[in-house]
């Protein structure tokens, strides 16, 4: 066994969650088996975004073609403090300390700058935050440990113009067999509102009617995620599906409705990445109809606003009164964060879910096999389930 046996991060705030201007406290714990000479103990706070893609670019004809590989990359730095936890700074002159054996706990205090984008784990890029230790040991490989935390940006939807309105859309689609053109197939599709949070559900309203020959496999609602990731003046357009519901087949001369089936949202980050110029994210809802056979299915795209903190008229439909008059929702909610009842009886307190896209493993180019912490990590968004609230407050 060596000298070292702990080196860890806590956080005083168990879920790992802040917004904006919070306060990051914590410990970090360090554990010797015997005296180790260092030049000191250092904490890292880090905040930034990062996008990085290849593409292979082909020119010229015959035996002068070439193709070469060009990276395209885009960094932003938020914030990036060290703390001296014992010892010396980096750089820094002068004989180095000697920590004797034993167990040690030095206490961190830091507070996020405003702005900052939610955090985000993405296919080509990220935004990630996270702390870091390091015994710099002279000579000598250093100990690393790693914590990541979540940073979440509150879009309040009650700002987001258009996020109370209902939207809609139609299409209609003919389809050709040969030399034989059947009748069409066309469909309506409608949602009542263009604003949601994570755990709502989206009631899908549509009609569809086949008057063509041929059968219809199914039609079905999917929630799409549009990431859009930008480094040196080139763009890189993602799209993911993050659920979908469906209807079985529609035959000939057949028809079919949707009376409000329901599309839950699952834990995903707020429209846009407000704070962060290389990332955005948008979403949509689309209603699709696919044919049996070769062709191209219906489509019907309607756009969406995903928040952070639920409009006031669901907290009403949902039985929360809204927040009292001279109160803002962000104050509100950023006061409930690490508490560990909201601030008003009757309004829902910010619950917390697992991003639907699960862990990534957060070890970068300047971490080493020697780093401690756990480098599984996911992103954690502001998540409401509606069906555990309590019992609905008195009409007013």
């Amino acid at each position: 066994m060596g000298k070292l046996n702990t080196f860890g991060i806590s956080l005083n705030n168990p879920q790992g969650v802040y917004y904006s201007g919070q306060v990051v406290e914590g410990h970090v714990t360090v554990e010797l088996n015997g005296e180790m000479k260092m030049r000191g103990i250092r904490l890292q706070f880090y905040g930034g975004a990062f996008v990085r893609w290849s593409e292979s670019h082909t020119t010229g004809t015959g035996k002068n073609r070439r193709t070469r590989t060009v990276v395209y990359s885009s960094q932003e730095n938020y914030f990036n403090y060290e703390l001296v936890l014992f010892g010396k700074a980096a750089g820094q002159g002068g004989d180095n300390p000697t920590l004797p054996a034993g167990r040690y706990t030095y206490p961190f205090r830091y507070q996020l700058p405003p702005g900052l984008p939610s955090s985000f784990e993405g296919t080509v890029g990220r935004i990630r935050y996270w702390l870091k230790g390091t015994i710099d040991k002279p000579w000598k490989f250093d100990h690393t440990t790693k914590r990541a935390f979540t940073v979440v940006n509150l879009l309040d939807l009650n700002t987001v113009p258009g996020a109370t309105e209902g939207s809609s859309g139609a299409n209609e689609k003919n389809l050709c067999c040969l030399c034989c053109k059947s009748g069409p197939i066309s469909s309506r599709f409608q949602i009542d509102r263009r604003g949601y949070v994570p755990g709502e559900s989206i009631p899908i309203k549509a009609e569809v009617i086949n008057h063509s020959n041929r059968r219809m496999t199914r039609s079905y609602a999917s929630l799409c995620m549009v990431v859009r990731y930008h480094a040196r003046g080139k763009t890189r357009t993602n799209f993911e599906k993050i659920g979908e519901i469906s209807h079985g087949e529609i035959l000939p001369g057949e028809s079919d409705v949707w009376n409000g089936d329901l599309l839950r949202i699952p834990p995903v980050p707020p429209s846009e990445l407000q704070g962060c110029r290389i990332i955005e994210i948008h979403y949509y809802v689309q209603f699709c109809v696919s044919p049996a056979g070769p062709s191209f299915k219906l489509e019907i795209p309607l756009g969406l606003t995903i928040g952070s903190i639920p409009l006031r008229s669901t907290l009403q439909q949902y039985g929360f009164a809204p927040p009292s008059r001279g109160i803002g929702h962000h104050e509100l909610y950023q006061g409930a964060a690490q508490a560990t009842a909201p601030p008003e009886e009757s309004m829902p307190p910010p619950s917390y879910a697992e991003s639907v896209f699960g862990t990534v493993n957060i070890k970068d180019d300047a971490d080493t096999e020697y780093t401690k912490g756990d480098m599984n990590y996911a992103p954690v968004y502001t998540y409401y389930n509606w069906e555990q609230r309590p019992s609905p407050s008195a009409p007013m």
